[in-house]
């Protein structure tokens, strides 16, 4: 946790924070968050994640601070009882006001309350390279190898284990649907080179998955 904090310190620090002994605070804070034990994929491990591919990409954005702290708080917040785009909105004014608290400059604090909403449906205008690092870094799990797709869907059915399998099913179907309704997937050109196509392959397997899965049978296994 201590190399988090160093980072989540830094990426302050390169906004423009004044409060360094908050900021510390603050990064303790949000990792409290991240670690809530109804967390099965959405943890520490997935916002390290994320972080790991804005800094290997961090040239192809214009404030790549930004997009640091965007992604620290993009699921500060989450409850999967929630409805709607709750969480986005719930962590973006988080991040607004812990930002706020520790002097970063308010036109700072309000882009980063952007780009946290804009992971609620990773819609990203084609100018908007800070808006398409971070939803390409939230989304790249989407193309991992299908052991590890499969692991990560795995851990999205945990976190949701209160709902109900053919309400769980009909769900998902539409979150993965909406996916492959983008017109693409990732946007900054190196990375959809190499994720967009396995991307969209583990969506539809695991979209057939689904369909395949016999509405009466509540354990989902076929």
């Amino acid at each position: 946790m201590a190399e988090l904090l160093d980072r989540w310190r830094a990426a302050t620090r390169d906004a423009g924070a004044t409060a360094d002994a908050a900021a510390t605070r603050a990064g303790e804070d949000l990792l409290m968050r991240w670690r809530e034990p109804h967390r099965q994929y959405h943890t520490v491990a997935h916002l390290t994640a994320v972080l790991d591919v804005v800094d290997r990409h961090a040239g192809l954005a214009d404030r790549a601070a930004l997009v640091r702290l965007a992604a620290w708080c993009h699921d500060a917040v989450y409850d999967p009882r929630a409805g709607g785009d709750t969480n986005e909105r719930d962590s973006a004014e988080l991040a607004t006001a812990l930002l706020t608290g520790l002097g970063v400059p308010a036109a700072a604090v309000a882009e980063v309350h952007r780009l946290v909403l804009l992971t609620a449906g990773h819609a990203v205008a084609p100018d908007d390279r800070d808006g398409a690092l971070l939803c390409d870094a939230d989304l790249a799990v989407l193309a991992a190898p299908v052991p590890v797709y499969d692991r990560y869907a795995a851990a999205i059915r945990r976190e949701y284990a209160h709902v109900p399998e053919p309400d769980f099913r009909a769900g998902r179907a539409r979150v993965l649907s909406g996916l492959l309704g983008l017109p693409a997937l990732f946007r900054l050109p190196p990375l959809a080179r190499r994720w967009e196509r396995p991307a969209r392959l583990n969506l539809r397997r695991e979209l057939a998955a689904l369909a395949a899965t016999a509405p009466d049978d509540p354990t989902g296994a076929g």
